[in-house]
């Protein structure tokens, strides 16, 4: 990945770290996992992974205080909470597909069923990827550092081509 690297000493400045304090565990990811599938209350969480009640009070409530998940009193049920993935939680989509996606190839051996599918053409996704600024699929090897300052912009030039190029695929 080229000459430069990151640093791995310095851990402040990875995202990383912050990403796997907030999800921590297995548990945090089942819980996501139900949560983007509709779940919504302690009781449900509870009977549908199977988990402690005292792990999913703890990982609920870490959850919420790292702003994954809002938790909110019921509005037909004062007494009742209701937990609902918030914006950032919602931009863990990628990642548990990802996840998902990586467990079937390497763990499993076989796609899930449910398929994941586009609401569009009912069709499956495709498996995640790393792309570059003009939609190319990077492997690896495409890859390397740069410090932020050396990063020069684009021209408008390579973005019209890029731009031109969508235009003649979505006429298709």
């Amino acid at each position: 990945m080229g000459e430069l690297r990151e640093s791995l000493q310095d851990i402040t400045e990875c995202g990383l770290p912050t990403a796997l304090e907030a999800m921590g565990e297995r548990w945090s990811f089942m819980i996501l996992r139900a949560a983007f599938n509709g779940i919504r209350h302690f009781e449900d969480f509870l009977t549908e992974i199977s988990i402690a009640r005292n792990i999913l009070a703890n990982r609920l409530s870490r959850l919420s205080e790292s702003g994954i998940l809002h938790r909110t009193p019921c509005p037909d049920d004062r007494r009742k909470v209701e937990y609902r993935l918030t914006e950032k939680g919602l931009d863990l989509l990628p990642t548990m597909i990802a996840l998902r996606q990586w467990g079937e190839k390497w763990g499993t051996g076989v796609p899930s069923n449910p398929v994941l599918v586009d609401e569009l053409h009912h069709q499956p996704i495709l498996p995640v990827t790393i792309r570059s600024h003009d939609d190319r699929v990077l492997g690896h090897m495409d890859l390397c550092w740069m410090n932020s300052a050396d990063i020069k912009p684009i021209s408008n030039a390579v973005f019209a081509e890029h731009d031109d190029r969508v235009r003649k695929l979505s006429a298709i």
